[in-house]
């Protein structure tokens, strides 16, 4: 087993982010196999799962004329405007359907306010509402965060780095991640920015 102060972190591997969804990342259901090997080590382990209301502010669909990928203000916060994905009670919602669920003790739903965005796991895109898993790391004892999922870009990115602001220490499992890598070179771009952050790149065999 991994220390009692190490947590580990799956997101948003749902339907939608794998072959064949709404928003597929290339290979996103490839991390599956991984996070299943690793994630019992864990004492404590969290899923995180993007929850959007019809009708969300990140969906191009949502602004008349607007292009999926393209980009806007939304109430003074940029947003990356993608294809409708992850609606709640949705099957593209639903996590992939080969991942076990049976390790985690928490389910982290973000999202889920019609004109505000979360790519963190921590906060939602205004940067200052919660989400409730700081306080439930912290109640655990937890100070080390093992990081895996989709999008190593986008939500695994804003997670690592919001981690390390609160004081935890990181490790992004990069084995266990894949990326949507829009803007094109936008993958390399957050693995430098997490590296810069002294946010650790490590494999599961480390854990497994």
């Amino acid at each position: 087993m991994m220390p009692v102060e190490t947590a580990f972190l799956a997101v948003d591997i749902q339907n939608d982010f794998c072959p064949g969804g709404a928003l597929a990342v290339s290979g996103g259901d490839l991390v599956v196999p991984v996070v299943n090997r690793v994630a019992g080590f864990f004492r404590s382990a969290v899923l995180t799962q993007d929850w959007h209301p019809r009708g969300h502010v990140s969906f191009a669909s949502s602004h008349p004329g607007a292009e999926p990928y393209s980009h806007m203000d939304a109430g003074g916060i940029g947003q990356t405007l993608w294809p409708d994905h992850c609606v709640a009670g949705t099957r593209g919602s639903d996590f992939h359907p080969g991942l076990d669920t049976a390790p985690y003790r928490l389910v982290i739903r973000k999202g889920t306010a019609p004109g505000l965005d979360s790519y963190s796991a921590f906060f939602e895109n205004d940067g200052s509402t919660v989400t409730g898993l700081d306080g439930w790391l912290r109640a655990m004892g937890v100070a080390e965060l093992w990081i895996a999922g989709i999008a190593t870009d986008y939500c695994v990115f804003f997670t690592a780095a919001d981690a390390v602001r609160l004081g935890y220490r990181v490790a992004v499992l990069e084995d266990a991640v894949r990326a949507v890598d829009v803007p094109a070179g936008n993958r390399d771009r957050a693995v430098a920015a997490m590296r810069a952050a002294s946010i650790r790149f490590a494999l599961s065999e480390e854990v497994a």
